[in-house]
């Protein structure tokens, strides 16, 4: 018997991630509470308050860990492993998806027609097969809507209406019924029980992948993306506009429903990160697997988590001016193409390290809702957002290392064999000039259309943005053009709002001020968290500032903010960008002025800064005051 106290404010899920550790179970979401010792009264509302539910102080409930869930002996493998009996029925009821899927669970999916005057005969309170609701996925409507890709939810449904399964899902996956959801895999099964030595020493039918024929995917798992202001896309663009240069940066948002698809979801784009990155006129560079990138990805995840966001895709840009009219080359089109081989590859990449989760699939995630935007030049010649993913088999075939880039942008090359890669058979089908289908072998390439899914992007009409700081925090990673994130900066706008919470409150709504201050180490959890409630919770923003500058972290912040220096540009790299010149930049603060100025001022300066503890020293010092640590 165990003893659990939780506050009738937390969830159940906070109930199960405390009674874990104490029943040795893998997961919260392994753990199945009934209440009533024969289990069949399961309590499946996960995200409920403990109040909500009827429970009270002293309440005996029924915990039970699937048996295929408990830890075994053996080492527990890195690759999702299916579900299967008591862990499926236990698992789907506190799977942990995102909160958008939950809220579509709920929803029966049907669309509602208006009485057809003209074929409908009855009285406005009956209804016929001309105005009765229709599925998602009707045929008819798709056909008249020219609907292009089902939204994920409505693809589901369809699935499910074959097991005769309709409206309200939320309970998830019946007990010991086959789950519909599977992502493909084309490599060779590791564990074949065929008798013959393991791949690569032997192989047959029964391992092997079967060959694949690539189509354009039925369904999209996100339908749409919002930016939530104009202003975060133009400040990606300030880069271009001052250098000439590409740039790249990852979205943080949120998911939500989109009402214009039947069960559509939309991902809301708060803000963009933009990661250290090597950047020419034609293209960048990125070290994705190096140890700096890693840290630098998780300090903006933790600072997203905190307020309610998290990563939902990725941006580029594609800019080329077009000389004397102040328009873009317009590079990208059906003609030519939409994404190149390498992009897809990044982006399938990037998909595959963010799995959607879903308890409707047998390794417990689907697809991904990881997206990729591309700012571009349209047919006017003017700058534009378009937005896709790589399909589902396009992942599949990433993780089994069967493509690679070519040199042609439109093509993607499959893979030779070796004694280690197995290629299946890989094929695509067209309409060839006589209007038939035609079955082509996609070796050595084939277009990478075959991989892209297409997604609406737009602005909302009346913008709502969670971070509504009007004094904008600069962007990090921009030294080469004199914008760089320095405690002095900071001090400032901390100083703006000394005595006022209000004040303070608007301050922080400023994402890349909040991963600055992540980078600085001084908060501690608990202060990011309060950190998120201001950002967030608008209303109480007030209060849970108060309540911050109370707290010990930020007084430390304060102390060794108190000794920084106000010259924002003290700490500016001279160091001149590819294409810029000594062309004016401008400052966080709008303060224009050429690079060469700049780098004159750097070079004068009477102060360093510890890369320790970021405390400014005098010149003279070979040691940090602060921290006593040597200054190289």
């Amino acid at each position: 018997m165990h003893r659990v106290e939780v506050q009738p404010s937390d969830t159940l899920a906070t109930l199960l991630e405390r009674l874990a550790p104490m029943m040795s179970a893998p997961a919260p979401d392994a753990i199945k509470l009934t209440r009533d010792i024969q289990g069949k009264d399961m309590v499946a509302e996960f995200e409920s308050a403990i109040s909500s539910l009827g429970f009270k102080h002293g309440d005996m409930l029924f915990a039970s860990v699937a048996a295929s869930a408990r830890p075994s002996e053996e080492p527990a493998s890195q690759e999702a492993q299916p579900l299967s009996g008591d862990r499926a029925s236990a698992s789907s009821a506190f799977f942990k998806q995102d909160e958008v899927d939950s809220q579509l669970e709920k929803d029966d999916g049907l669309i509602k027609r208006k009485r057809d005057v003209g074929f409908c005969k009855h009285g406005p309170n009956a209804m016929c097969e001309y105005c009765m609701p229709i599925e998602p996925f009707d045929p008819a409507y798709l056909a008249e809507n020219k609907v292009k890709h089902l939204s994920f939810h409505a693809y589901l449904r369809k699935i499910l209406s074959d097991q005769k399964i309709r409206g309200d899902i939320s309970r998830g996956p019946s007990p010991n019924t086959p789950l519909p959801l599977e992502d493909p895999d084309y490599r060779v099964k590791p564990k074949c029980r065929s008798g013959h030595a393991p791949w690569p020493e032997g192989i047959c039918t029964k391992c092997q992948p079967s060959a694949i024929t690539l189509q354009r995917q039925q369904f999209r798992m996100v339908d749409n993306v919002e930016f939530a202001h104009r202003d975060i896309i133009d400040r990606l663009l300030s880069f271009w506009r001052t250098t000439r240069c590409q740039r790249f940066g990852f979205l943080y948002g949120r998911y939500e429903r989109y009402n214009d698809v039947p069960l559509g979801i939309k991902a809301i784009v708060e803000a963009i990160y933009e990661p250290k990155q090597a950047w020419e006129e034609d293209g960048i560079k990125i070290s994705l697997e190096s140890k700096e990138f890693e840290d630098e990805l998780k300090r903006a995840d933790e600072v997203a988590e905190a307020c309610g966001l998290a990563i939902v895709g990725m941006v580029f840009t594609d800019l080329e001016s077009v000389e004397g009219n102040g328009k873009v080359l317009y590079r990208r089109h059906a003609n030519s193409y939409f994404l190149t081989s390498l992009e897809c590859r990044l982006a399938a990449y990037m998909e595959l390290r963010h799995p959607n989760r879903c308890r409707w699939s047998s390794g417990g995630h689907f697809g991904s809702k990881f997206v990729t935007c591309c700012v571009s030049g349209n047919q006017d010649g003017d700058i534009d957002v378009t937005a896709w993913q790589l399909s589902n088999s396009a992942m599949a075939m990433q993780a089994a290392d069967l493509i690679v880039p070519s040199s042609v942008p439109s093509k993607m090359c499959v893979r030779e064999p070796t004694k280690t890669r197995y290629v299946p058979d890989i094929f695509y089908k067209y309409t060839n000039e006589y209007n038939l289908p035609v079955t082509a072998n996609a070796k050595p390439a084939f277009p990478v259309e075959y991989l892209l899914v297409n997604l609406t992007s737009g602005y909302p009409k009346e913008p709502k943005p969670l971070f509504r700081s009007e004094d904008l925090f600069c962007i990090e990673n921009r030294e080469h053009l004199q914008q760089v994130q320095t405690p002095g900066l900071l001090k400032r706008r901390i100083e703006s709002a000394k005595g006022s919470p209000e004040r303070l409150s608007a301050v922080l709504s400023d994402f890349h001020l909040l991963v600055y201050l992540a980078s600085l180490g001084v908060l501690s959890g608990d202060d990011m968290k309060l950190i998120g409630r201001i950002v967030s919770d608008p209303p109480a923003a007030a209060e849970s500032a108060a309540q911050l500058e109370a707290s010990g972290g930020w007084q430390t912040l304060a102390l060794m903010l108190r000794e920084a220096s106000n010259d924002d540009l003290s700490q500016a790299a001279a160091g001149s960008a590819p294409g810029s010149g000594s062309a004016p930049v401008s400052s966080a603060d709008g303060f224009g002025q050429s690079a060469s100025s700049a780098g004159a001022s750097s070079s004068s300066s009477s102060t360093w800064a510890c890369r320790h503890c970021t405390f400014e020293n005098s010149a003279s010092n070979d040691s940090c005051e602060m921290c006593a640590l040597p200054r190289d």
